[in-house]
This record gives structure tokens, C-alpha cells and sequence, in this order.
């Protein structure tokens, strides 16, 4: 075999020499520290998502809460409404029955009122009767025995003064 200079020994000449100044200008180190940079900079990235992730949770876990909470108050607004319609229920039954009594009392009053009302139209018409028939009896007997009764009276007067 023979060492000629031949394309071969160009290629790994040229080889060398570019390992040689790659390894001269720190290419490698120049490499490695802009890969450490971007691992850096993808676990900052990662740090940061994690770190709003954990906030996420958080603010949902809050949101949930207040959920909870505006659910319980809500709840309890409700009951609340609840009861208050009842005592309001209660206490228009209360204030009808009231009412219901008041006016029973009332128109018992007028009934009562009408019928004293009634009895003494009815006592005055029958004493109107009671004389309007004296009359008529009295004017019907002075008819028939007024003379009879005129002269006894005269007699009776003539006897007292003798």
C-alpha cells in the first residue's frame, strides 16, 4: 500500500482541522451552555406552569368554596322566605278571624238594633190601635147609653150636694 497523498488523507486532513478549530473556537462548551441555558429556561417554564397550575387549583378550590357558600346563604334566604310566609300566613289568618269577629259583632249590633227598633214601632203602632179602638169603643157607647150615663151623673151630683 502506498501512502499517497490521495483524496482519503484530504478528507480526514480536512477532518481534523475542523474537529481542531471546532474544538479551538469551544463550540462544544458553546453548545452545552446554550443547551444548559434552554434547559434552564424550559424548567423555569415548567416551575411557572406548575406554579399557576397550583394557583388554578387554588382559585378553583376557592371559587367552590364561594360556591358552596353562596349555595348555603342562598338556602338559607329561602327557609327564611319560607318561614316569613308562613308567619305572614299565620298572621293574615289571625288578622280574618279578627276581622270575621269584629263583623260578626256588628251585624249582630244592627240585628239587635232593627229588632229593638221593630219592637217599639210595634208598641207604638199598637198603642195607636189600642186608643184609635178606645176611641171607636168609647164614641160607640156614648152613643147608645150617653144620656143614660149624663142623667146618673146628674143624679149622683144631685145626691152629693143634698
Amino acid at each position: 500500500m502506498e501512502f499517497g497523498i490521495n483524496a482519503e488523507f484530504w478528507a480526514i486532513v480536512a477532518l481534523i482541522l475542523f474537529i481542531g478549530v471546532i474544538l479551538y473556537l469551544r463550540v462544544p462548551k458553546m453548545l452545552g451552555t446554550s443547551l444548559d441555558a434552554r434547559i434552564k429556561k424550559i424548567e423555569d417554564e415548567l416551575n411557572a406552569a406548575s406554579k399557576l397550575r397550583e394557583e388554578a387549583k387554588a382559585l378553583l378550590a376557592s371559587y367552590a368554596n364561594k360556591r358552596q357558600e353562596a349555595e348555603a346563604e342562598a338556602q338559607a334566604i329561602v327557609t327564611a322566605a319560607r318561614e316569613e310566609a308562613s308567619r305572614l300566613a299565620v298572621e293574615a289568618g289571625a288578622a280574618l278571624e279578627a276581622l270575621i269577629v269584629r263583623r260578626t259583632k256588628a251585624v249582630e249590633e244592627k240585628i239587635a238594633q232593627a229588632e229593638a227598633q221593630a219592637i217599639a214601632e210595634v208598641r207604638g203602632r199598637s198603642a195607636d190601635v189600642a186608643v184609635e179602638a178606645a176611641r171607636v169603643l168609647l164614641t160607640q157607647q156614648m152613643a147608645e147609653k150617653g144620656e143614660a150615663l149624663v142623667s146618673q151623673a146628674i143624679k149622683d151630683v144631685a145626691a152629693k150636694l143634698n
